[in-house]
């Protein structure tokens, strides 16, 4: 069956016109599932984004961007720190910048100031293979804009404030009471396929 209108692949979709006996089918690229090529073509018109998730498994196909605001992200390796439970005595720090502003036609209430609260942020990698290789992946996701959006704080429930766009990061080096920190034997893990989630390879 075709998951987006529940009709069989073989049968017309159920966004063709009455008079219309059309049951061409597509098969998506990367993840292989089938559709209706009217009801994919429904999925694109409904989408402001220049990607396609796969209305099955959620694959995406194309690069996804989003819209966080213009700022900096930097990086340093510090000899002689120590990510707790990791084999590495030095650390990647991580320092994300933004400075408050105006709303763009991309953000969601263009010409409405955001602010910048917070910031600068600071977040920890252990200085190893899969912690440079999640540094390389977090740069890219920077890149495309992924890693902060315009929207409402889920701590102090302000709108119109840059927040965390769904990329888990460590902002706390020694301790991990709050749930932000080491040590967290699969943190390295779980970001890899937060990352992976949004296309990012």
């Amino acid at each position: 069956n075709c998951i987006i209108c529940f009709e069989e692949v073989t049968a017309a979709s159920g966004f063709s016109n009455e008079d219309e006996s059309s049951s061409r089918v597509v098969m998506l690229s990367q993840c292989k599932h089938y559709f209706h090529d009217e009801c994919i073509f429904a999925c694109v018109q409904s989408k402001t984004s220049e990607f396609l998730e796969c209305p099955k498994c959620r694959t995406l196909h194309g690069i996804k961007t989003g819209n966080q605001p213009e700022g900096t992200m930097t990086y340093v390796v510090q000899n002689g720190m120590q990510i707790p439970g990791f084999n590495s005595t030095s650390a990647i720090v991580i320092t994300y910048n933004f400075r408050s502003g105006i709303q763009g036609p991309q953000h969601p209430n263009p010409g409405a100031r955001y602010h910048a609260n917070a910031f600068p942020r600071v977040a920890y990698l252990p200085n190893t293979a899969k912690g440079q290789e999640v540094l390389r992946l977090l740069q890219i996701a920077w890149a495309r804009s992924l890693i902060f959006a315009i929207g409402r704080s889920s701590t102090s429930g302000a709108d119109n404030v840059i927040v965390w766009n769904d990329i888990h990061h460590k902002t706390e080096w020694q301790s991990n009471y709050s749930g932000h920190g080491y040590p967290d034997p699969d943190y390295i893990k779980r970001v890899t396929e937060e990352l992976h989630a949004h296309g990012i390879r």
